[in-house]
């Protein structure tokens, strides 16, 4: 499945965000804890609109983390009302915008609401073109046996079984290849 690109890029900022949780990786670290660890991910995934780059909005976004990561503890139908209280919460009002060298695509917030709340809110609007296009089964965690981080299935044909963040598909290959 081939997701638009603004919906594409939304969805792995997510699944990174996410994954800077201590609870999703084999080393149990928190990834987001300093002013350097937020630049970083913020250097990686461009967001658009009014920055602070200080605690206080390091500690916004930190606090939307447990609230994506439920939803891939949820099917489909359970996401539902989660990525709706995170477009209300947000006060989602969907709009075509184009600038830079983006064609057009939405923004659901202002450009001067607080980057946790674009964050959440483009996350969501990510997450409502994968239950509409009914592909919640490649919203995914790692299957690998000491590893939670999450990821979305963005393969041809949706047979991905491992998280992007460390070696975990060689990791589990090695274990299966000793284990003969």
């Amino acid at each position: 499945m081939v997701f638009i690109h603004d919906t594409e890029m939304s969805l792995r900022a997510a699944a990174a965000l996410v994954n800077t949780l201590p609870v999703t990786g084999p080393d149990a670290a928190d990834r987001l804890v300093t002013q350097a660890d937020f630049d970083a991910y913020l250097d990686e995934y461009a967001y658009t609109g009014t920055f602070h780059r200080d605690d206080e909005e390091l500690a916004a976004v930190r606090a939307n983390r447990p609230r994506l990561r439920e939803l891939w503890n949820v099917d489909r139908d359970g996401a539902v009302p989660l990525v709706n209280a995170m477009l209300r919460d947000g006060r989602a009002l969907p709009q075509l915008v184009i600038h830079d060298t983006f064609d057009w695509h939405i923004h659901a917030t202002e450009p001067d609401a607080a980057l946790s709340v674009r964050m959440l809110v483009e996350a969501a609007m990510a997450f409502v073109d994968i239950i509409r296009s009914d592909q919640w089964d490649r919203v995914r965690i790692c299957a690998a046996d000491d590893c939670d981080a999450v990821y979305v299935d963005f393969s041809k044909n949706g047979s991905k079984r491992y998280c992007d963040t460390g070696n975990c598909g060689n990791r589990m290959n090695v274990i299966a290849y000793e284990s003969v």
